[in-house]
């Protein structure tokens, strides 16, 4: 196993002087190929041809493989060949500010064979150069210039499509194969640039014209008179089987919901909305707000997009809720992992009923411009979620190739200040990080006798092997052993009597609920235990931003109407085990009450004690009796309360929202399992 260097060339335009020398830094594409086809890491990970499963006699897609395309193009090859499925991905990026700005579009590559999640290969950084000319021209020659250099990168990948090739697989077979373009993953201005066509078209369109490439002036103006870049030699014109419209599968615009809603609600209620949503497990908390982010990254647009919808709710219309909720589910239905007929028509009627109800976002005046208010919706990215349904049908699941990875992987963080040879240094460097990386694979692979029983996705990443924590060794664990629960915060008291307890976190009743709770466990064992509450010593969590204890909101099992409830979280301990204490929430509508949002809400519930005293409901229950981690959204009607904050909304409002959004399962749970 060797490592494949990185190579270093000079690039002369002819014709056109550049202000700076065109400096390629790539590696043969085709040997990166072979080297991730051959990995015995991913040897019970990968498919090699194609295949059909259904499900009740439904055809099921999952990946490549199992998509419509990989028959039709089984079909035109050889018997018994194997199609090697290569996806790129681009993404223009600044290396580094040590490197005065300069910009580069590094290219990656990766196989769809493998089914896990695999590592992305860099196969070239392909540089962004000024051109000694008027600057109409400018965007043209670039453009050309980084075409010329993918069809270097990828020379030989292009080459073994038309003829194939023979290369060794994970068993250590030597295989017939094909290497095949079947994805490009990036963001739509790269997309156009790749399809070679103009900023306001579809990147899924094709035409040609017959005027010459090098009269500049001439031919820029026929090709924009039918929305193309001027692009003449696109580096897939002679890939064997490629076409931007099937390899290039659009993606999810989510600047333009949050937009529309800034505009719709103003940022003062907006913010002040995100800032005092209570503060949980695995949710970032904007605590400052979201519309002064200049900078928004895929990741802060899932986490806003998790608590967008619910939070909108009496600040809008009805209709522009509905909108948005509309989005919001097919951005969901379109990441699911495995498609049925019935999933897809889901997705595409989730589309069907936004365009239905948008005309309220219009009304809002909500889509804005340079000019102001808008009265259309000729975006490119939501005409580009129409080829969804087909695309997968074609190709698979879209998340097999998601443009996230494309961000990561760029050039060292210890990149030499010194810029004389900058590049070269930077390829050097790259050379021995990925020679010990290589290094580290080798020993992983000759210390263990069989590496392909680890799952890839758990133990594997761009920088090699890393550390799996196995919590079920010491967590405490669930009925079925499938689930481990740990504490990783010791307790704040250790010695709390029943009253101080009752006192400080002021909970009524608390007392009687734990000797209930102590009663009934001892008669589930067959025991009969007595329990005087005036002994014993507690341990106890507290946070003193939150006074009244720092709670998470949780779906548990064996209580409650048809076994489910949400409840409030707090975790005293008692023995060895630890115990939580709870307050039930009421269910009082669902997903059908409200058609904008199709979500459930939930409200305090509260109990009398003896003596007429009306305090929450509440209970004692074993940490293992959870199921599900739930967020819990207030209901804000028209505007937030004044004087609320995140440590106290939970306390303050009487009515919540179970957001749905929260996570994928979440989203699927209260969609099909919990109803």
């Amino acid at each position: 196993m060797t490592n494949i260097n990185l190579s270093f060339s000079k690039l002369e335009f002819k014709g056109y002087k550049t202000v700076c020398p065109v400096e390629l830094v790539w590696r043969n594409a085709l040997d990166v190929v072979k080297q991730l086809f051959s990995d015995p890491t991913f040897a019970n990970h990968m498919t090699f041809h194609p295949h059909v499963t259904n499900i009740n006699n439904q055809h099921e897609y999952r990946d490549y493989m199992s998509a419509n395309m990989a028959w039709k193009i089984q079909d035109h090859l050889p018997l018994g060949v194997t199609q090697v499925l290569i996806i790129l991905g681009s993404n223009k990026t600044p290396i580094t500010r040590l490197a005065r700005g300069i910009e580069m579009h590094p290219v990656f590559v990766t196989i769809g064979n493998i089914d896990s999640e695999v590592p992305w290969r860099c196969i070239a950084y392909i540089p962004i150069v000024k051109f000694c000319i008027h600057p109409d021209y400018q965007s043209i020659l670039q453009a050309r210039l980084w075409h010329k250099c993918m069809d270097l990168v990828c020379s030989n990948l292009k080459a073994t499509a038309k003829d194939g090739c023979f290369m060794p697989d994970p068993f250590h077979n030597i295989c017939h194969v094909f290497t095949l373009l079947v994805g490009h993953v990036c963001n739509l201005p790269e997309a156009t640039m790749i399809a070679a066509v103009s900023k306001n078209a579809s990147p899924l369109t094709m035409a040609t014209q017959a005027v010459d490439p090098w009269d500049l002036d001439k031919f820029q103006k026929a090709a924009k008179a039918i929305n193309l870049s001027g692009v003449h030699m696109p580096y897939w014109r002679n890939w064997m089987f490629a076409c931007p419209s099937i390899f290039l599968t659009g993606e999810f615009f989510a600047n333009h919901p949050l937009k529309w809603i800034k505009e719709a609600m103003g940022d003062y209620e907006l913010n002040t909305r995100f800032m005092v949503q209570h503060k949980r497990v695995r949710t970032r908390h904007f605590t400052k707000g979201i519309t002064h982010i200049n900078q928004m990254t895929g990741r802060k647009h899932r986490d806003i997009q998790h608590t967008i919808v619910a939070p909108i709710a009496g600040a809008v219309p009805p209709r522009f809720v509905r909108a948005i909720c509309a989005l919001m589910d097919f951005f969901y239905l379109a990441q699911n992992l495995v498609y049925l007929p019935q999933s897809l028509e889901l997705m595409v009627q989730a589309l069907s009923d936004f365009h239905s109800f948008k005309d309220t976002i219009i009304q809002a005046e909500a889509r804005r411009g340079k000019n102001g208010s808008k009265k259309d919706f000729f975006i490119p990215k939501l005409e580009l979620l129409q080829s969804f349904d087909g695309t997968i049908k074609k190709l698979g699941t879209l998340m097999q190739a998601v443009a996230d990875h494309t961000l990561k992987g760029h050039f060292p963080a210890d990149v030499p200040a010194n810029l004389k040879d900058f590049m070269e240094q930077c390829m050097r460097i790259l050379n021995c990080q990925e020679s010990m990386e290589m290094f580290g694979l080798y020993t992983l692979l000759t210390s263990h006798e069989d590496v392909t029983t680890t799952n890839p996705a758990l133990s594997w990443s761009i920088h090699g092997p890393q550390p799996v924590h196995n919590h079920f060794l010491k967590g405490v664990l669930s009925g079925d052993a499938l689930t481990a629960f740990q504490l990783n915060v010791a307790p704040d008291y250790k010695l709390l009597s029943l009253s101080d307890i009752c006192t400080k976190y002021a909970l009524l009743g608390f007392d009687l609920v734990l000797a209930d709770f102590i009663c009934c466990s001892s008669l589930s064992g067959g025991e009969h235990s007595h329990w005087d509450p005036r002994y014993g010593r507690f341990q106890a969590w507290h946070n003193d931003g939150f006074p009244l204890g720092n709670c998470d909101t949780v779906v548990i099992d064996a209580m409650g109407i048809n076994g489910k409830m949400s409840s409030n979280l707090e975790l005293p301990s008692y023995l060895s085990d630890p115990l939580l204490y709870i307050q039930f929430f009421h269910f009082i509508s669902d997903p059908d009450d409200h058609p904008e949002l199709a979500i459930w809400s939930v409200e305090h519930a509260y109990t009398q004690d003896e003596n007429g005293n009306c305090h929450r409901e509440g209970a004692v229950i074993q940490v293992t009796d959870m199921t599900h981690v739930v967020e819990l959204i207030p209901v804000y009607g028209e505007a937030v309360a004044k004087g609320m904050s995140s440590t106290t909304c939970l306390e303050s409002y009487k009515h919540f929202f179970l957001n749905n959004f929260t996570d994928k399962e979440s989203y699927h749970t209260f969609s099909t399992e919990f109803v």
